[in-house]
Parts: structure tokens; C-alpha cells; sequence
């Protein structure tokens, strides 16, 4: 029933749009079923730990097939755990060929003929495609070398997948080593510099307090130097405040959003919409978010007005930040956009920038809350 899949095939096109693992095993499940005279087509994982995980299953009659995520111990003699052992294609084409826990699930499911096939990525064996017909007579010779037709788009996908999961951790191991690397550098700076720089203005104004009247051009310089004192002391709170907000662990991305708006010299209307605490990588990576493009706005965009929408559902945060301004934000210019993007990319989220000329800049942010 039709010919090997070429490159138009549907699973092809999921395959080069790097569609989610789970979206590519279904289809090509179903389109195995369509391919080859079965009644019943599915995936399945080899585990370290001696049992085969379902990832997908397709049956031409609608019967009831084990769930996707079903584990099955392997042993005794069955067509995936013969491949299991051996990484070479198997048929059985009688029940009696059939023992084992997963071999007893090919007799429950009144399965006959039953091919099942390697899938090798890089190298190493990952797992089976099979297909069954309930039919007495055996299916044709050929099954073997139609389906294996498929394991190629399988690795192909699986080794794509793989690389893109590897890449996603690693990006989110830099950004949660630098997000640490930060918190350190703020606590130094409150405990070391501005503990001492606070002692100093004490010790000073204590110095000046203790002066007579007399000494009063003294007494002059030494208020200015408490003054001196305690603009550094704030200069080196605002920096603290940059490289980590603190006020994210006091009193939440509520809060911290707030303070934002209070210090932009640009009006910020603000609509967070937040009633829990979320997950530390989400509140600073938002922070970071708005800060930057509040930053934005007032640098580069000459806004006169900004919006700000925060957002939290049961499984995401979306943010947007909306301007007024001249527009023509480029990510590839420096603004800092580029590293928001790698933030929000490593948590597995999505941020687009909307930014034409004369129309103002807005940038959206969708934030996944139950990931990792």
C-alpha cells in the first residue's frame, strides 16, 4: 500500500520543522499503519533498566492499545525484546513464539504476525517499531525492509531531539551559574562595601556631632563627606540592585516590578496580575525582562509613556512590555534583547519583539511554570 516515505512525506516535513518528540512518534505510527497491510503499529523506548517504555501506538480498528508512557518489562521471547538482544530485525508469526510480559500483551491484543525493527541512534540501539496484523497468515516477506524505510526519519528525529534537550540544559546550567555568580556578588557587596560604607557615615557624622562650634569650616567639610558617603552608598545599592534583585527573595516579582516602574523615568502604567510566588528562575528571568526593556524605552525608544502586563495561569507567565516610541528596536544591534532571548530560550520559553518604525516597540514573553 504505497511506497517507501521520500522527503514530502508528512513525518518528513515534522522531521525538518523539528517537531516535539511525542508529535513525530504518533505520526509516524500512523503513517507506518497507512504504509504496510497492519492492523496495529507502535514505538517503544529500551530503558537502562530492562524494560521498554510505549512513545506511540496505532491501530486501524480503534481497539484499546496500552497508553503512551506504559512501561513492559522485556524477557522471555517476543519480537521487541529479541531486538532488544540481538539490534537486528524480528518477526514472530505465531502466538506460540510469544512469552514474556510483553509477550503475553502481543496475545491479549489477539496479535498474530508481529515484525519489529531497530531504531539506532548514533550508533547506539534506542529502540523498536513494530507492527502486527491479527490476520492467520503471516505478513508479507518484504515488512521487514518497508518498515525499516521509516527508522532512518526516526533517528534522524530522535538525535535532533536529543541535541536540542542537551543544548537546552546547557543554556539553562550558564544562565542558572550566572544567576548564582550574581546572588554572590550582591550579598559581597551588602555585607562588604555597603556595611562599611554605612559604618564610615556613622563614624562621621558621630565625628562632626562631637566638633565645637569653632571648628565650624570643619564641621562643613566633614558633612560633606557624610553626604559623599551616602550617595555612594546608594550609587552601590543601585549596582547591587542590577546585578541581582534582592528584592525578588524580600517581597516577591510583584514588588520588584513595582520598584521598576517607581524608578523609570518613563511613566509605567502596570498590570501584574501575580497572587503566588513562582519559581526563582521565572521571577528573576521576568525581572530581567522588564528591566531591560523599560532601559530600552527610555535609552533608545524616547517613550513617553510605557504598559506593562504581567500575567500568571496555572501552567505559564506571559508578560508584555509596550512603548510609545520611535520603534525600530534591532536585536542585532546590542540593545541587550540577545541576551534576554537566550534567558528566556534556556527556560524553554518564547519572546517576541514587535518594534517598526514610528509604531513603538512591544515585546511579549510566554514563560512555561511547570518545566524542570
Amino acid at each position: 500500500r504505497g511506497s517507501i516515505p521520500s522527503t514530502k512525506s508528512p513525518t518528513a516535513a515534522l522531521v525538518v520543522g523539528g517537531a516535539l518528540p511525542e508529535d513525530l512518534f504518533a505520526a509516524i505510527a500512523a503513517e507506518v499503519g497507512r504504509f504496510l497491510p497492519v492492523e496495529v503499529a507502535g514505538m517503544g523506548r529500551f530503558e537502562p533498566d530492562g524494560v521498554m517504555t510505549e512513545v506511540a501506538g496505532w491501530s486501524a480498528t480503534g481497539r484499546a492499545l496500552p497508553a503512551v508512557g506504559s512501561r513492559w518489562a522485556l524477557g522471555g521471547r517476543n519480537a521487541p525484546t529479541l531486538v532488544s538482544q540481538t539490534g537486528r530485525p524480528v518477526r514472530t508469526d505465531s502466538p506460540d513464539d510469544n512469552s514474556g510480559p510483553l509477550g503475553a500483551l502481543i496475545d491479549e491484543l489477539g496479535l498474530r504476525s508481529f515484525v519489529a525493527v531497530p531504531i539506532t541512534v548514533d550508533g547506539q540501539l534506542w529502540g523498536n517499531l513494530g507492527v502486527a496484523s491479527t490476520l492467520d497468515k503471516p505478513l508479507p516477506p518484504d515488512t521487514e525492509t518497508r518498515l525499516a524505510a521509516f527508522t532512518d526519519l526516526l533517528a534522524t528525529a530522535i538525535a535532533n531531539a536529543e541535541s536540542r534537550a542537551r543544548l537546552a540544559a546547557s543554556r539553562a546550567r550558564v544562565v542558572a551559574a550566572a544567576d548564582e555568580a550574581r546572588r554572590q556578588i550582591e550579598r559581597d557587596l551588602h555585607d562588604g562595601a555597603q556595611q562599611r560604607l554605612v559604618t564610615l557615615g556613622l563614624e562621621v557624622r558621630a565625628a562632626q556631632a562631637a566638633m565645637p562650634p569653632e571648628l565650624g569650616a570643619l564641621r562643613a567639610d566633614l558633612s560633606r563627606v557624610a553626604e559623599g558617603l551616602t550617595g555612594m552608598l546608594e550609587e552601590i545599592r543601585e549596582l547591587a540592585q542590577g546585578i541581582h534583585p534582592a528584592i525578588l527573595a524580600e517581597g516577591g516579582l510583584g514588588a520588584a516590578l513595582k520598584r521598576l516602574g517607581r524608578r523609570s523615568p518613563v511613566p509605567v502604567q502596570l498590570d501584574a496580575r501575580i497572587e503566588r510566588r513562582l519559581p526563582e528562575r521565572v521571577e528573576i528571568a521576568t525581572y530581567f525582562v522588564v528591566a531591560e526593556a523599560l532601559t530600552n524605552a527610555a535609552k533608545h525608544a524616547h517613550a513617553s509613556a510605557i504598559r506593562v502586563e504581567v500575567a500568571a495561569s496555572e501552567h505559564a507567565l506571559r508578560v508584555s512590555v509596550c512603548d510609545d516610541g520611535v520603534g525600530g528596536a534591532d536585536e542585532s544591534r546590542g540593545s541587550g534583547l540577545i541576551g534576554l532571548r537566550d534567558r528566556i530560550e534556556a527556560l524553554d520559553g518564547a519572546i517576541t519583539v514587535r518594534s517598526f518604525r514610528g509604531s513603538g516597540t512591544s515585546l511579549h514573553v510566554e514563560l512555561p511554570l511547570d518545566h524542570h
